[in-house]
């Protein structure tokens, strides 16, 4: 039986066998909060955990399908856009399949993952203006289309706008829910940029229903910074369409300003009855060292949104208490050491001598004061 990721093969887009490549993705843990939950009145609150895929982050899902595609039709280079986790992951399977890897890359991408990418061999180079201008944005990816027109390259960017059999990895993240959980979930919170993650969840659920492997659709919804309001503000007003926006949000993933798969996002989750919530930075921050302090979770700013909207939607009375509620965690703090200096800024690890220790020893000092 194939493991990981390809044992959903028959519900993904066709790839033939012997051009699947894999680092071991999917099966990623579900775990019970035990204190955020609690504080906000959810008794059964989970926590999908995408951190513990090979390269940090769900987008790993999104590489092996969009390269084991590449290797199936014989390209030999990727180009790509990235703000980080997509680059990184792509940049390893890559690496695996012995293909080039070209990423344009938002210009406030954080040093660590554009030293991950350029570990794994990526070619990188950071455009100004990109994921905080729209129209830069959109400019880049045309830009990104016309190098792609060698027949020997392909575009490879975590849409279902832009590469929907990479995308149709995604989807394994909602099978896996519908194996792991109660049946039905009642939430499925997942964080949004382009929403191309939101939209993957929705489609697997419609695709188990419609085979009648579940009775009814979970709620997902759509979370996004304020600042980065395309998707979840329209959805929560009864719009049709997402905006586009002037980027301000600091949160490095979520510095989408385009629509992309907006519109598709906000018809899914206006057929199972999910709802967009827009959160703040500072909630997002507060709530990923909630996670490592409360939780023992080690998540970046973007893998912590999800979590937010959640607990920001339960102080708001929109989730019954005694719900099934699960947030995609989706990349790991590693990835993103400026946060990680700011969770821990306050904090030290003060060099003392032995005889500091020992004085604490016999005074009965805990060494942890």
């Amino acid at each position: 039986m194939p493991s990981g990721m390809w044992r959903f093969a028959e519900w993904l887009d066709p790839i033939p066998e012997e051009a699947r490549v894999s680092l071991g993705e999917g099966n990623t843990p579900l775990v019970r909060s035990r204190r955020l939950g609690p504080s906000v009145g959810l008794k059964n609150l989970f926590f999908k955990l995408e951190i513990t895929n090979p390269t940090g982050s769900y987008k790993d899902r999104f590489a092996c399908a969009a390269i084991s595609d590449m290797v199936a039709n014989g390209k030999t280079e990727c180009i790509a856009t990235s703000s980080g986790n997509t680059g990184a992951a792509l940049a390893a399977y890559c690496a695996v399949a012995g293909i080039s890897c070209e990423i344009a890359i938002v210009e406030a991408a954080p040093e660590g993952k554009l030293r991950q990418m350029l570990a794994y061999g990526a070619k990188l180079y950071r455009v100004r203006g990109f994921g905080v201008d729209s129209h830069v944005s959109d400019r880049v990816i045309d830009c990104l289309r016309q190098l792609s027109a060698r027949p020997s390259a392909q575009m490879q960017i975590s849409a279902f706008a832009l590469s929907p059999v990479g995308m149709s990895g995604v989807k394994t993240i909602g099978l896996e829910l519908a194996e792991q959980g109660p049946e039905p979930w009642d939430h499925i919170f997942a964080m949004a940029g382009g929403g191309g993650l939101v939209l993957a969840i929705a489609k697997a659920y419609e695709q188990l229903l419609e085979s009648g492997c579940v009775r009814e659709l979970p709620k997902v919804e759509c979370v996004q910074p304020v600042g980065n309001n395309t998707i979840s503000g329209p959805l929560r007003a009864g719009l049709k369409v997402a905006q586009t926006t002037q980027c301000t949000s600091r949160i490095s993933g979520l510095q989408v300003p385009s629509v992309i798969d907006g519109n598709e996002v906000i018809a899914a989750c206006r057929r199972n009855g999910g709802t967009g919530h827009v959160v703040e930075d500072e909630f997002i921050w507060q709530t990923q060292a909630r996670l490592a302090r409360e939780e023992g979770i080690f998540a970046e700013p973007a893998g912590s949104t999800a979590v937010a909207g959640a607990l920001q939607a339960a102080k708001e009375g929109l989730i019954d208490p005694n719900a099934y509620v699960v947030c995609l965690v989706t990349g790991s703090a590693f990835k993103d050491p400026p946060s990680l200096e700011a969770m821990v800024r306050h904090t030290s690890a003060p060099l003392i001598d032995l005889s500091e220790l020992e004085r604490r020893v016999d005074n009965g000092i805990s060494t942890l004061r």
